[in-house]
């Protein structure tokens, strides 16, 4: 084992999940990685292409991981994962938050995207991509850290495997909503086998996926997405067939619609899907989309639109919110 790995395992410590994401890395061949990592103006206009806040590009700038440190080790290996699985909607382990790591700071992973941004953009070319949509798609980087101070009211980026998904080439922005090329999930294959379909999990399938920062969630706009990515990738992915488009999202809780009117924009996008059985806790999901960094008591919540209301008074009063699985058919 070399001495970089037995400094990187020991500063991780007993954290398991960190520890096998390291034996991942370990194995991969970085020989025909080139790393791009610019600096200084290079780098700045980069970010502002990716549209970093521009409060907050000196600060990634200072962040850049310096050659052969650890955190330039992780680097290198960061870019070749997302590299050698470009393209493919089976996703590979997925990045970890940043670690207790000199040189792994909050915008850590800012670098690894700047980095693989030349492989991604070849992709794009390969495939024809249009150059409008390949660039509101990776904008998705610069909208993301704006998130992450928007829920926890301090700057990084630390949701890096949303983020991946843009830069390997399998989720696309098209108008309000983006469209990921990924697999079923055992939950819809489930509920669909129950009804008769012929379906497996590792099915391809487009999810559906909702950023936070563009404006209502109307009906109009959320048609003409899905009218543009039937024809997109019919145009661009044309070996690929997809049956079905799914979502994965307290959007889909079917209590929202207890106390949002039948006409709210939130109920009439629920009702484009069908429900699997099931969920998983989405508390803390939706007071962080809705409120961002959320108060230990609830009463200290704005009650500005019927949503927050909505969302607070459910909580108060021992209610629980739930991230709920859809789907409807693609053709």
């Amino acid at each position: 084992m070399s001495e970089t790995m037995i400094g990187l395992r020991a500063a991780l410590g007993r954290n398991d999940a960190n520890q096998d994401f390291l034996s991942y890395l370990e194995q991969l061949d970085v020989s025909s990685i080139e790393l791009y990592a610019p600096e200084g103006d290079e780098l700045r206009e980069v970010l502002r292409a990716l549209e970093v806040p521009e409060e907050v590009i000196r600060a990634v700038e200072a962040s850049r991981p310096k050659p052969n440190t650890e955190a330039w080790w992780l680097l290198e290996r960061c870019v070749a994962s997302l590299v050698q699985t470009m393209g493919n909607p089976a996703a590979p382990p997925g990045f970890p938050p940043p670690m207790d790591i000199p040189g792994m700071d909050s915008y850590f992973y800012v670098h690894v995207f700047v980095a693989t941004l030349p492989y991604t953009q070849r992709y794009h070319r390969e495939r024809g991509i249009p150059e409008e949509i390949a660039r509101a798609t990776l904008a998705d980087l610069g909208r993301n850290v704006r998130v992450h101070h928007k829920r926890y009211g301090t700057g990084g980026m630390g949701v890096p495997a949303w983020i991946s998904l843009h830069f390997r080439g399998t989720i696309y922005h098209l108008g309000r909503l983006q469209f990921e090329r990924t697999l079923m999930r055992e939950s819809i294959a489930n509920a669909l086998r129950a009804r008769g379909e012929d379906v497996k999990p590792t099915d391809l399938v487009l999810s559906i996926h909702i950023p936070d920062f563009l404006g209502p969630l109307t009906p109009e706009a959320c048609d003409a997405s899905i009218a543009s990515a039937r024809e997109f990738f019919a145009t661009y992915f044309p070996d690929e067939a997809y049956r079905y488009g799914v979502c994965h999202s307290w959007l889909l809780d079917p209590q929202l619609a207890d106390y949002l009117s039948e006409g709210s924009n939130i109920v009439r996008f629920q009702r484009r899907f069908e429900l699997a059985e099931g969920g998983h806790d989405a508390d803390r999901s939706i007071l962080q989309f809705v409120f961002g960094p959320a108060p230990d008591n609830l009463s200290e919540l704005p009650q500005r639109s019927t949503l927050e209301r909505a969302v607070v008074s459910h909580l108060q009063n021992g209610g629980h919110w739930y991230g709920r699985s859809g789907w409807f058919p693609w053709k």
